[in-house]
């Protein structure tokens, strides 16, 4: 998708009409004196970045568990370049880069140790308890479990960072959606989000950034683990292109030097499509506010119709080659055993569950309401910790490798 070079909004110091405004936003849970020094927007970024929760990233899988190799994805890798892609396009399209920036680097904190292996084994044992969600577990974390200062429990974000974590996917309520799990609507009964509308467009650049960085990442990582190969990517018709592009350019290139010069034009392509469709859509629907955004009924910031296909291409081949490798699946296994394991233990004995004292009275609770701490807790462990506390609980702890 063409894109239009005159509207970027690179170094014009510009905020378009569609943007968020930090100095006019709804503002927070609990009330706070403005900063003096920084935005409202800023301070949330700010907040992120010094939580518990954004370090553990660290040691919380994106594809490969973090013992196979230094230079593999973790989330917290992934998340530094979902913000990077996400600060990129907000500042073409001339919005608040530091509200795309702070919902990008949010966006996972509600993940499970072992990755999407993790939070579906938790998904199928909590069924009867609501449930597992990522997207809810990191609102649940920025409003509930962070628990650091004197005046709240949680970060107390902005309205438009919490709307923008929540609902950067689309809307919540209305046709083509599902249950809202039931952290989102508990919160959401103090603190409307406003869950049939669409996210303003800083969220939106967020969630296209979270797709452009793990289609290119997860391919770059596949072929560093030798379970993709080169050649494999000729059944990609972009990848195939690229590929034959920087060939020409540099014959007899080393293959760790052609990787990233694919890997790069990959994302560039992808970032330049995004813009050009964001361009056109606004153009279109000329909106003269962010909340114009939220009511256009559809989604401005995605790929165009060509880039929806190599993007959907690129997704079945990872899970073909990649995903759903034999060596995959039986880490994925093993570390589903780990999970169910923890689950089982807590479930029976709430009190294995580090800190005591954080945890007493749960033995006494319902069920589902037992079952709901642990969820918090196991949601909140690296995989380096779900594996130190299955070797303290059980005989034998399954190998990740």
């Amino acid at each position: 998708m063409e894109f239009d070079v005159t509207q970027l909004g690179f170094g014009t110091g510009t905020r378009a009409p569609w943007a968020e405004n930090p100095w006019a936003s709804r503002g927070r849970l609990v009330a706070e004196p403005v900063s003096p020094t920084r935005s409202e927007f800023q301070r949330d970024r700010d907040r992120i970045i010094h939580t518990t929760a954004f370090r553990r990233l660290k040691h919380k899988t994106q594809v490969f568990v973090a013992h196979e190799g230094d230079h593999y994805r973790t989330r917290l890798t992934h998340t530094i370049e979902v913000a990077q892609i996400a600060r990129a396009l907000a500042r073409a399209l001339k919005l608040d880069e530091d509200l795309a920036e702070g919902v990008a680097l949010v966006h996972d904190f509600g993940h499970t140790p072992f990755g999407h292996t993790g939070e579906e084994a938790l998904d199928e044992l909590l069924a009867d308890a609501g449930g597992f969600d990522h997207n809810a577990q990191s609102l649940r974390i920025v409003t509930k479990l962070e628990q650091r200062y004197a005046d709240f429990d949680g970060l107390n974000l902005t309205w438009e960072t919490l709307e923008g974590l929540v609902k950067h996917n689309g809307p919540l309520i209305g046709e083509g959606t599902g249950p809202v799990p039931e952290p989102i609507l508990d919160y959401n009964r103090r603190h409307d989000l406003w869950l049939a509308t669409h996210s303003a467009l800083e969220a939106q650049v967020a969630a296209i950034a979270d797709d452009i960085a793990y289609n290119t990442h997860d391919i770059d990582d596949g072929l560093r683990s030798g379970l993709i190969t080169l050649d494999m990517l000729e059944e990609l018709p972009m990848l195939a292109r690229l590929l034959s592009v920087v060939r020409q350019r540099y014959p007899g290139l080393e293959e760790p030097r052609l990787i990233h010069e694919v890997m790069r034009r990959q994302i560039t392509e992808m970032v330049e499509d995004v813009i050009g469709v964001a361009q056109a859509n606004l153009a279109e629907v000329k909106p003269g506010s962010a909340d114009d955004v939220r009511h256009a009924g559809r989604t401005m910031a995605h790929f165009s119709a060509d880039f929806v296909a190599a993007d959907k291409d690129i997704k079945a081949f990872l899970y073909r080659h990649l995903y759903r490798h034999p060596d995959v699946m039986r880490v994925r296994a093993n570390a589903t055993r780990i999970v169910r394991d923890l689950y089982a233990a807590f479930m029976a004995d709430p009190g294995g569950m580090g800190d005591k004292h954080a945890h007493a009275g749960v033995e006494d609770l319902p069920v589902d309401l037992r079952a709901r701490k642990v969820r918090d807790y196991l949601a909140g462990m690296t995989d380096t910790y779900a594996i130190a506390a299955h070797r303290r609980l059980f005989d034998h702890t399954p190998e990740l490798r």
